[in-house]
């Protein structure tokens, strides 16, 4: 799965265009590297999102085409130490 899709399935950023902005930008990295938006995920990748107050990141747990509301935090796990 794409990278910005993943992004705004999961719901961590909103909408795919911010998504997209974001990982242009240089704010998303994928296993310590920068990644561009099309960037293929796997189950267990490590993605980092730096925000302005602190980076936010996660593991890969699932991925999905379309996921409910509810069950979007069921795609990944948040890591504090990396």
């Amino acid at each position: 799965m794409r990278l910005d899709k993943f992004l705004k399935v999961s719901r961590i950023l909103k909408r795919r265009t911010m998504a997209q902005e974001a990982c242009d930008g240089g704010k998303v990295d994928v296993n310590g590297k920068p990644a561009k938006p099309g960037h293929q995920l796997k189950v267990g990748d490590l993605v980092s999102v730096h925000f302005a107050s602190a980076p936010l990141t996660f593991r890969v747990l699932k991925l999905a085409e379309t996921v409910k509301r509810d069950e979007a935090s069921e795609m990944y796990e948040i890591v504090v130490n990396v």
